[in-house]
């Protein structure tokens, strides 16, 4: 039963990234009609990197929730981190060395939406430890309230 519950939560989170990827996505298809100057051709592209990097994240960081109540949590937190740090590091780079005429319009491109993904994050990451946390003082209080 365990084990439902806990792809029930992963595919919740898969779930929400994908609108979230949707709603991020709708610019991205809109501007090169409307801001061809100030649009780049790898907009599409970049969201769908991002979806990736973030559903990679999301699974290290929120796979198992007894993890979070250990030093394993802090591991993960800083291995998905330092993957999606360097991860984003190799694709602006390799995209500004093959792609030199557009790494203004990429790069700020590929700035908001990194920060609209890492907010996105952050939220479903602080809504889950504060459902994890009020279980734990669920927990704790049922267990005061036995002894």
């Amino acid at each position: 039963m365990k084990k439902m519950n806990k792809d029930f939560k992963v595919s919740k989170y898969v779930f929400r990234l994908l609108i979230f990827s949707i709603i991020v996505a709708i610019p991205t298809i809109v501007m090169p009609v409307v801001l061809p100057k100030y649009s780049s051709p790898a907009l599409p592209f970049i969201v769908l990197f991002f979806f990736f990097l973030t559903l990679f994240t999301l699974y290290i960081v929120l796979r198992d929730s007894s993890m979070r109540e250990s030093k394993k949590f802090v591991s993960g937190y800083v291995v998905s981190r330092t993957v999606k740090f360097m991860s984003c590091l190799l694709f602006m780079l390799i995209y500004i060395i093959i792609n030199k005429e557009d790494r203004w319009n990429f790069a700020f491109a590929f700035l908001i939406i990194y920060f609209l993904y890492a907010a996105f994050e952050v939220f479903i990451i602080k809504k889950e430890n504060d459902k994890l946390s009020q279980q734990q003082r669920e927990r704790q209080q049922q267990t005061e309230g036995e002894e």
